[in-house]
């Protein structure tokens, strides 16, 4: 049995922790690879991130001291997989010191942008460059979309495209029929990225103004939006399969810049896996995601309005381009498909060792 220390940044509350590691947890052990996760930054840290609770100093404490132990038992794991960060604030090559075994680094956000802008922009001439060199020294990378990708490529030519999927025998389609008769536009997502809802604002008050429509916002804070009915609800995994096939149609507005080009369209990918066809920002991974069959690209608001009319007026096409999405999952955003891959390239990385 080969034994893999998976190091996530956060905990399970992380979309990046279940969807880039655990739930390869249980397929993996059938390849004779047993993943163990630990993060660094738990579920109190992320509530208090959206402005819940207070920072948990004691948590992060505690799990620093685990982190530094489990690296230190170097003979107890065969190789490491560092998703994102192993400690935020660490240079890089006391970070590379620390994994005492070849390490897989795995990323699906623009991570190396952190520390050229915004509050973390001070530790710019320390830490700028942290993540070319922990790219550099990986044995292998895995990276969510092709602008990370291409972004890995410079530093370590073992860069491998592996993007975030979804189980297609978890996210099922509801057989038809069981949608309302109030046009329901969705989108699912965290207080981070609910900021990217503001482009549809105008948009979706023209079609309010034309016919009934509804706005399901899940996972963060909703806008308001004139002439639309916006029901804002909290996120929870046991729910949100059976909301997101509330929907018409799901979107993914994202603005023109290095930190969207970064995201890896999930948000598109859960939707089409359940038979919801789709609307989104043509950035990043969105425009490798969705193919005329299956989905629309809107830029301004006026292609907006026109892409919501044609989704509202047309239900056969949105069921149509519903089923194609669900088989483009199937086919190239499914666990089914990520799993034997990620599998070889563990196995590859130890016999290189």
């Amino acid at each position: 049995m080969i034994t893999v220390l998976g190091l996530a940044l956060y905990g399970p509350l992380a979309a990046s922790n279940r969807y880039r590691l655990s739930q390869y947890v249980t397929g993996l052990a059938a390849y004779g690879i047993d993943l163990q996760i630990s993060h660094l930054l738990g579920d109190d840290y992320l509530r208090y991130r959206f402005g819940n609770g207070s920072i948990p100093v004691d948590a992060i404490f505690s799990a620093g001291i685990d982190r530094l132990t489990k690296l230190l038992r170097k003979q107890e794991y065969d190789i490491a997989m560092v998703h994102c960060e192993l400690f935020p604030l660490l240079p890089a090559w006391i970070e590379c010191s620390l994994i005492r075994r070849p390490y897989i680094y795995d990323f699906d956000d623009a991570f190396y942008l952190k520390y050229h802008s915004g509050l973390m922009g001070v530790a710019r001439p320390l830490l700028g460059r942290k993540f070319e060199r922990v790219i550099a020294g990986a044995a292998a990378v895995t990276a969510g979309n092709r602008v990370l990708a291409n972004y890995a490529l410079q530093f370590n030519t073992k860069t491998h495209l592996f993007p975030s999927v979804v189980d297609t025998g978890r996210y099922l389609s509801r057989p038809a029929g069981h949608h309302g008769k109030v046009f329901t536009v969705g989108w699912i997502g965290s207080p981070s990225t609910a900021p990217f809802l503001m482009e549809l604002v105008g948009p979706l008050s023209v079609i309010g103004k034309e016919s009934p429509i509804r706005f399901i916002v899940i996972g963060g804070k909703a806008p308001v939006v004139p002439n639309v009915t916006v029901v804002e609800m909290e996120w929870n995994e046991h729910t949100e399969i059976d909301l997101i096939n509330s929907f018409d149609v799901g979107v993914m507005p994202l603005p023109v810049d290095d930190w969207a080009r970064g995201k890896c369209a999930f948000k598109l990918i859960q939707y089409m896996a359940c038979g919801v066809p789709v609307i989104a920002s043509p950035v990043g991974a969105n425009s490798d995601v969705i193919t005329d069959d299956c989905g629309l690209m809107a830029s301004t608001p006026e292609e907006w309005v026109n892409r919501l009319r044609i989704m509202r007026d047309d239900p056969k096409k949105r069921a149509e381009m519903g089923k194609a999405g669900r088989l483009r999952v199937e086919a190239h955003y499914s666990l089914d498909t990520n799993l034997p891959v990620l599998a070889r390239l563990i196995r590859n990385v130890v016999d290189e060792k």
